[in-house]
């Protein structure tokens, strides 16, 4: 399968997801508590059926956790909640479909905090609420809180490699904030090749 069928196939699954989220959410006119159900729901909807296993799954979740954090800022969600929403909705989702752990975490971090900026939200705003997000999951997902916050922390801070040294900044502040303390950033994260530790 050729480079351009796969971001065929990815640009079509992320608008899936977007569309199906945006439909959920309008028709269900509920309170904002119900949209990580509607969130799940979309996510389980979209992966149903996939044969995907292992790393081809996880960047399927990757995927649609992008279209969500679109479907959610068209929908003019808060970027925080959004971010926590789409980290509780899709990892939930997603362990519907399949075994879902801590690598789901990081991925599903790194593509929210990615999908919150192509969006134009607040890329700190969306650190801090994958963190949140990953630590409501962990249970679900059978993981400690240390090892779901760890992980998402290290999406976040991946993804915010890609916007340079303010955001990286930005984002490891956040993160330091929202979990009380850099202890779970004891290993590095690398970004462009170099070592990232908090100070």
């Amino acid at each position: 399968m050729s480079d351009n069928t796969d971001d065929k196939e990815t640009n079509d699954l992320m608008s899936e997801a977007k569309a199906c989220l945006v439909d959920g959410i309008r028709d269900a006119g509920g309170p904002v508590d119900s949209v990580a159900d509607t969130v799940s729901d979309t996510i389980a909807r979209t992966l149903r059926g996939t044969r995907a296993v292992g790393s081809d799954f996880l960047d399927l979740i990757a995927c649609v956790a992008t279209g969500v954090v679109h479907g959610l800022a068209e929908v003019e969600t808060e970027t925080s909640e959004a971010a926590r929403f789409a980290m509780v909705g899709v990892l939930h989702g997603a362990r519907r479909i399949g075994r879902v752990g801590v690598e789901a975490v990081s991925g599903c971090a790194t593509a929210v905090v990615r999908g919150a900026a192509e969006a134009g939200g607040d890329v700190g705003r969306a650190a801090k609420g994958a963190i949140e997000g990953a630590i409501e999951s962990a249970r679900d997902l059978g993981v400690s809180i240390e090892d779901a916050s760890q992980a998402a922390a290290h999406g976040v801070l991946n993804a915010a490699g890609d916007l340079g040294a303010a955001g990286l900044s930005q984002v490891r502040y956040v993160l330091i904030d929202a979990i009380s303390g850099a202890s779970m950033l004891r290993e590095p994260v690398r970004v462009e090749g170099r070592p990232m530790r908090p100070h």
